[in-house]
């Protein structure tokens, strides 16, 4: 939940009434009402007006401008790989952060009476 006062940017327009994707404003009351589907009332001083927006539709500045440094890290990292021809580096950062849970299942091999025997017990319940 947002709190008032808090600078908030459109991200998406849910309900198509030509809110201005891209343009900051700030969070001036919440709508409480169970039946509306708006959470918050947004002023955009640049086109001097009030909106009505769902949670979805809006999203904290700080939080875009972290993602945004996060893909053109990323993206720097990657030209970084290329240009060394470092290969792991490159498929680590393509891939992503690798679990203990895919580590430890993709060096376990289970046999294929193994395998039956799971299924057929799975059946059974």
């Amino acid at each position: 939940m947002f709190k008032l006062g808090q600078r908030v940017v459109i991200v998406a327009d849910t309900f198509e009434q030509n809110l201005p994707i891209g343009e900051y404003g700030y969070i001036i009351a919440y709508d409480r009402n169970a039946d509306n589907a708006f959470d918050y009332v947004v002023r955009l001083p640049k086109s001097n007006k009030n909106v009505y927006v769902p949670a979805a539709d809006i999203e904290l500045e700080e939080t875009l401008l972290a993602r945004e440094a996060e893909r053109i890290e990323r993206e720097a990292l990657i030209d970084f790989a290329l240009a060394t021809r470092n290969e792991a580096l490159f498929r680590r950062i393509v891939s992503g952060p690798k679990t203990e849970a895919e580590d430890n299942g993709s060096k376990e091999v289970q046999s294929t009476e193994d395998f039956i025997k799971q299924i057929n017990l799975r059946a059974w319940i």
